[in-house]
């Protein structure tokens, strides 16, 4: 299946011994990229949401370990390792919630525990494998999900999960894109997602680059479209998938997962297997990150709220395993996840 037609963004740029990021925070009206030359550079751009999505804050954390050598007079991976671990270290603890990061850290991580004198060149390569990898896992996963739709159908997706969130092509968005492609998904709707507009700024914006038209609905408006019957699936990504199939994933997806299942429409859960996380059992045991209220109380740094609100401000939250019908990885599809499924794909819980 050629999605071509349907794959133009690419966010995340390593060139000249340089990675290039899509500032997401300037989108839409603004395409610009920001040049990172440390690894310091690249954990302040994570945090700042300057990238955001998983799978493309685990690319970018590669990438920034790839950085973290520069200055480092080492022979070996190992003796290199040891002197660039403060710089690991602050990349690791850029996110505390996607999985993602810690993951491709690891595996860099691995890559230098056992190379050489060529460790430098090693780590490269891992970065571009692990982004390589993403693309195509994301274009196999959208033939995945998209093969679960009925021609016709209607869709909601929540924050973004596209290209923008990846190596390109996308996950949820990827499936999107693919139904689009294969003509089984007819009507796009995507939600606004408060308080950074992920879903208004991004993902719409995504959609209209590559031809796809997409309606944008306030995030309360979900339960209301679903009882309207004109969308038959909710498509979302995951920052975390625990062992028993607990998803966690943006503030807002459980709200929608709850108004799904009362209105008969299914829900599809799409992201790479790096995002499965099986030392983690449930849902509740996920670190939820919150971030600073003051993101709730301004629109475009112009203050909303009157003087004296606090705010709560929770970035993630959890749907339980049983609201989902259909896990999408590139290793294949599960549907109504349960620890044995789980445990049959990705393997035993770990006890470590």
């Amino acid at each position: 299946m050629d999605f071509d037609r349907y794959d133009h963004i690419r966010p995340i740029r390593w060139h000249d011994g340089m990675l290039s990021l899509l500032d997401q925070r300037k989108l839409p009206f603004t395409v610009q990229y920001l040049d990172c030359r440390s690894s310091h550079e690249v954990s302040q751009a994570i945090r700042d949401l300057v990238v955001r999505g998983a799978p493309a804050i685990g690319i970018a954390a590669a990438f920034g370990v790839v950085l973290a050598a520069d200055g480092v007079d080492a022979a070996t991976g190992a003796a290199a390792m040891q002197a660039m671990e403060p710089r690991i270290v602050e990349l690791n603890a850029a996110r505390p919630t996607a999985v993602n990061l810690m993951w491709a850290i690891a595996r860099m991580r691995g890559v230098l525990a056992t190379a050489g004198a060529n460790w430098r060149y090693a780590i490269e390569s891992e970065a571009t494998a692990i982004e390589r990898e993403d693309l195509a896992a994301n274009r196999h996963m959208g033939e995945l999900g998209a093969n679960l739709i009925s021609p016709g159908s209607g869709v909601l997706t929540h924050c973004n999960t596209g290209s923008l969130a990846t190596a390109g092509f996308g996950t949820a968005l990827g499936v999107i894109r693919a139904g689009v492609a294969m003509d089984r998904i007819q009507r796009v709707y995507a939600g606004e997602t408060r308080p950074w507009l992920q879903g208004a700024r991004l993902t719409v914006w995504e959609l209209r680059e590559d031809g796809i038209p997409a309606t944008l609905i306030a995030d309360a408006a979900g339960a209301h479209l679903m009882k309207t019957g004109v969308v038959q699936w909710l498509i979302v990504g995951a920052d975390r998938i625990c062992a028993n199939g607990d998803t966690a994933n943006k503030i807002g997806t459980y709200a929608h997962a709850i108004s799904a299942r009362h209105h008969g429409v299914k829900v599809m859960v799409v992201a790479p297997a790096s995002t499965v996380d099986m030392a983690t059992a449930r849902g509740e045991d996920i670190h939820i990150e919150e971030r600073d209220g003051a993101e709730l109380l301004s629109m475009s740094g112009v203050r909303t709220v009157a003087d004296g609100v606090s705010a709560f401000n929770p970035v993630f939250d959890v749907t339980p395993a049983g609201l989902i019908d259909a896990l999408v990885t590139e290793r294949g599809v599960i549907e109504h996840p349960d620890g044995e499924k789980m445990a049959a794909m990705f393997g035993p819980v770990s006890r470590a």
